[in-house]
This record gives C-alpha cells, sequence and structure tokens, in this order.
C-alpha cells in the first residue's frame, strides 16, 4: 500500500470545475537526493499539472522525497477517459517507487523499493492494457542496473497491485538521461521492448494475463536498435 505522506497543493490559476489533466511537467529543482542515477545530481520538488479546465496545479513534495524521473507521463489509468499522471517518485531513505496523481493529488502508489539509491524505469508512457482484459497495467524495470526485473502492476482505486514479474532485462545503465525503449503496438498487439539483462539482444515481451512471451528480436545496436523495434520494424 501507498504512504500518502504531506503535500503541499498550490493553486496556480483558473477555478476549479469537473475537468481531467491536459498536461504535466516537474518543478523546483533540488540537489536534496544526490544519487544521480540520471546524469546528474538534479532532482525534482513538485509536479505541476494543467487541467483541462485551465488550472495549474502545483503539488509540492516533503523535504524527504522528490521526482526521480525523465519526465511525467499524461495517460489514462483508470479507463474513464480522463488522464493522470505516472511519475517516479523517490523517498530520501527508502527508494524509488511508481506513483499515480490527478488535479486532486496522489492517487495511487506502490511501496518503495527499500532502500536509498534504488530506482526503476517505466517502460514508455507506464501504462498500456497488455493482456486486453480492458483494465489498465502500470510496466516498468524495478532495478534496471541490479534486480533488472520487469513489473507488470494493474491500477485499482486507491493502489496498484502486483500481476506478474520477469527477470533479466533492462532498459536503462547508469547515467543515460533517457530510458530506452517502450511499450509498442504492432498488428494489435501491445508488447513492451526492452534490452536483456546484458545489453546484447533487443527483446518484445508480451503479457496475456497468464503468460509471458518473449520475442527476441536482434543485436543490441545503441538507441537505433529500440528506434527500430518500436517502429515495428
Amino acid at each position: 500500500m501507498w504512504r500518502a505522506g504531506a503535500l503541499v497543493l498550490t493553486l496556480l490559476a483558473g477555478q476549479a470545475s469537473a475537468e481531467g489533466v491536459a498536461s504535466a511537467r516537474y518543478e523546483d529543482p533540488t540537489t536534496r537526493y544526490a544519487h544521480g542515477i540520471l546524469g546528474d545530481a538534479i532532482e525534482h520538488g513538485a509536479l505541476v499539472i494543467e487541467t483541462t479546465s485551465g488550472r495549474r496545479i502545483k503539488f509540492v513534495l516533503p523535504a524527504s522525497r522528490v521526482f526521480e524521473d525523465t519526465e511525467p507521463r499524461v495517460v489514462d489509468v483508470d479507463g474513464d477517459g480522463a488522464a493522470e499522471v505516472v511519475v517516479v517518485e523517490t523517498h530520501t531513505s527508502l527508494g524509488a517507487r511508481l506513483a499515480v496523481y490527478d488535479e486532486t493529488g496522489l492517487i495511487a502508489a506502490n511501496d518503495y523499493i527499500g532502500q536509498r539509491n534504488r530506482w526503476l524505469a517505466p517502460a514508455g508512457t507506464g501504462a498500456a492494457d497488455l493482456d486486453g482484459d480492458g483494465r489498465i497495467e502500470l510496466i516498468y524495470v524495478d532495478r534496471p542496473h541490479l534486480a533488472k526485473t520487469l513489473r507488470i502492476y494493474e491500477y485499482r482505486p486507491g493502489e496498484l497491485k502486483l500481476e506478474a514479474s520477469f527477470q533479466a532485462v533492462t532498459n536503462h545503465r547508469i547515467g543515460e538521461s533517457d530510458i530506452a525503449g517502450g511499450i509498442r503496438k504492432c498488428a494489435d498487439v501491445q508488447e513492451v521492448i526492452v534490452a536483456d539483462a546484458n545489453w546484447r539482444e533487443v527483446l518484445a515481451i508480451r503479457w496475456d494475463g497468464k503468460r509471458f512471451d518473449v520475442t527476441r528480436l536482434g543485436p543490441h545496436m545503441g538507441r537505433e536498435s529500440f528506434a527500430k523495434a518500436m517502429s515495428c520494424n
């Protein structure tokens, strides 16, 4: 279960109405968590959401947490037609977790990894209905430099429930400012694109709700290999 923590919400502009998330960005750069996994020691202390009604809302984390991420991902995780925001949120003592925000604030998260300087890397937008059951899964690689384990969580109101795990894959190397691969849809099938644990091959991984199916797409030759895979070539 997730720990809510103390968040400060600041209304920047506009008036409240029925709405969803139109866009999101990180603000308040900070060096209070010097992990540097993305190539520098600068993370972010705030998330700004712009809603479909034109409001801008700023959520400020307490000093014990940062957004340790490349960018927020705006995606509909509950299937209601309105987007939420998927982020990597890190506790300075407990490491990273995946979290979901909407215009009201934090609505779901899994547990922190449990140790400082432990991170996770979302796959692309971080969300897709991989098994075709009509419910959205959230997908990331847990500790892509250590555990190298693909995790698939199902979003449920107020929580993220672990659905499946697949070992010996990765999508990030220490110091890279981006995350490799993502989620592709080819011939109406959604697959997670990652590398094998040793960065030798690019893999396409399917999940049908019961089992994984892995296709080896070819040798890893840098980001070009992932771009080719993501374009269904």
